[in-house]
């Protein structure tokens, strides 16, 4: 019977009448995460605050029977399925235990974003100036549903290798929640990791793909500009901070074109700028801040050192003195072609290869790159625009909403590559 993952994403498709795999999502089920994923809409959370998320996200694992685990940092967890090698051994008794083998990860952040929810829905949020406007309320739905369905095959020696799910906090707090994680042994005994990231440019009942690098570097970067101040009359006393400050802005993005190389995409984006009190008054201290993004990995080691020298440069030239505070962000993230693919084929096999589409790389960051320093992995951009509704929605913003189809697209793409992941090297 074809689910409404299919239906959403295409009439009929040869690839979906000859699918094999179980772990399609069932009906009761379906209803319950769609509510789960209203409740974690209501009450957001931000980075290293996801209490709430947690518990509700531990208990009905613990429901389930699973033994789901905090992260060392107090929020987020881990849980692992199909770890019992008398479960798994009905796979292939003559092959190694599943349990034995690397697991395959699956991971969902759980945090919300410091802005109001502006929706007039039933379920818009009920914490002023919180809102999940990223999605990730509907990635931690996804995997919790991929977990419950995976369990069940699990407990039948369905499930090729073990899976854990990682649940992981503040993505959205520089340098991610990824690090801590990954401290906390978040990827010990895992093998490959997977993840979706809602994308409101694509359909629901889509999916975006693409190998190598498919989000872009991100860090954070505070300048501070100081002069004696004056007089308006008398710039030429001393230092004109309010136009040293200006000519930063301006400048160095403008520099930094000639001193990276152009493909590298290297580019410095400010977002607030400030100084001064009075109209006639020069003022002694100016703020800036904003990010430098990139896409190449070597354009990013680079980053740092060629961004403190366009500063430097142009505060001097207009006598400002300079401190900069280069925060480290995240590094791209870059699909490795072997994970980038069982996606593919695990979307193919559930809801046909025409589901799948090609997307570019965005300037986005995601700390999701950590763990592909480590082991590797891909994500996909996870369709969630109702068909026929383009420009409705866009991430980060307090309208941001999803069209829930979407929630089951994503548990069948990640309970098949689990068990599509069996065939993998």
């Amino acid at each position: 019977m074809k689910t409404r993952a299919a239906e959403a994403a295409a009439d009929t498709d040869d690839a979906r009448a000859g699918d094999p795999l179980p772990g399609t999502l069932p009906e009761a089920l379906r209803a319950e995460l769609i509510a789960f994923r209203r409740d974690l809409h209501m009450h957001p959370e931000l980075g290293n605050q996801e209490f709430r998320t947690t518990a509700a996200i531990t208990a009905r694992l613990e429901r389930a029977g699973l033994a789901p685990r905090v992260l060392a940092t107090g929020t987020g967890l881990v849980c692992d399925i199909g770890t019992d090698p008398a479960a798994s051994a009905a796979v292939d008794p003559g092959a190694a235990p599943a349990a034995a083998r690397p697991a395959l990860a699956l991971r969902a952040d759980i945090d919300a974003l410091p802005i109001p929810d502006t929706k007039t829905v039933d379920y818009r949020s009920t914490v002023p100036g919180r809102a999940h406007a990223c999605g990730h309320d509907v990635h931690t739905t996804v995997v919790l549903g991929a977990g419950l369905v995976l369990a069940g095959l699990a407990r039948e020696g369905l499930l090729p290798r073990p899976v854990r799910l990682l649940f992981q906090p503040a993505e959205e707090v520089l340098p991610g929640g990824a690090v801590d994680a990954i401290e906390s042994g978040a990827l010990d005994g895992v093998g490959r990791i997977l993840a979706v990231h809602c994308d409101p440019h694509v359909d629901a009942g889509r999916i975006g793909l693409r190998t190598g690098p498919i989000t872009s570097a991100c860090d954070r970067l505070e300048v501070t500009l100081d002069g004696p101040g004056g007089h308006t009359a008398r710039p030429h006393l001393t230092t004109d901070l309010v136009t040293a400050a200006a000519r930063v802005a301006v400048d160095v993005p403008a520099l930094l074109t000639r001193r990276a190389d152009t493909r590298a995409g290297l580019a410095v984006t400010w977002g607030r700028l400030e100084s001064g009190h009075t109209c006639n008054v020069i003022p002694q201290h100016a703020e800036l801040s904003g990010t430098v993004r990139c896409l190449d990995l070597a354009a990013w080691r680079q980053a740092p050192d060629l961004v403190h020298a366009a500063i430097d440069e142009i505060a001097a030239l207009h006598g400002a003195k300079s401190q900069i505070n280069y925060v480290r962000g995240v590094p791209p993230v870059v699909n490795e072609a072997t994970s980038a693919q069982l996606l593919h084929d695990a979307m193919a096999a559930r809801c046909g290869a025409h589901t799948v589409e090609g997307t570019e790389q965005s300037l986005g960051g995601e700390d999701f790159s950590w763990y592909l320093e480590r082991v590797p992995g891909a994500m996909a951009r996870l369709g969630v625009r109702p068909p026929g509704q383009a420009g409705r929605y866009d991430l980060h913003r307090g309208d941001f909403d999803v069209d829930e189809r979407a929630i089951e697209v994503g548990v069948e793409l990640f309970t098949a590559a689990a068990l599509l992941d069996g065939n993998c090297p």
